[in-house]
């Protein structure tokens, strides 16, 4: 007869949800604060057979001006731009963490 432990099952559940609000809140986090820094990520998109329109190289011209336009336009000062950029970078490796953690609690559990 099987039986389910109804107690672990729920830190289960709320360790996987704990998880989750971290990374995603720390990535985003971090992107938003690479934008602050003026560097914003621009990613040209993959080449996909039939499922994907992809972007013309006129649009990726146009994206990569659009955000060359936006770094030039931040207010901050070239301090807080450094400051924000070395946030994002923190978050980004709390993001790694986290994922390693829980990598790490698989393989040991």
């Amino acid at each position: 007869m099987i039986t389910i432990d109804g107690l672990a099952f729920v830190q289960v559940f709320l360790a996987a949800l704990a998880g989750t609000i971290l990374v995603v809140g720390f990535y985003a986090l971090a992107i938003r604060l690479l934008v602050r820094a003026g560097r914003i990520p621009l990613a040209p998109p993959a080449e996909f057979t039939d499922a994907i329109t992809v972007m013309t190289p006129k649009e990726q011209r146009r994206a990569a001006k659009a955000a060359a336009k936006a770094a030039r336009r931040n207010p901050l000062t070239p301090v807080q731009r450094r400051i924000a950029l070395v946030g994002a970078y923190c978050c980004f490796g709390l993001c790694a963490i986290a994922v390693l953690g829980g990598i790490l609690l698989i393989v040991r559990g």
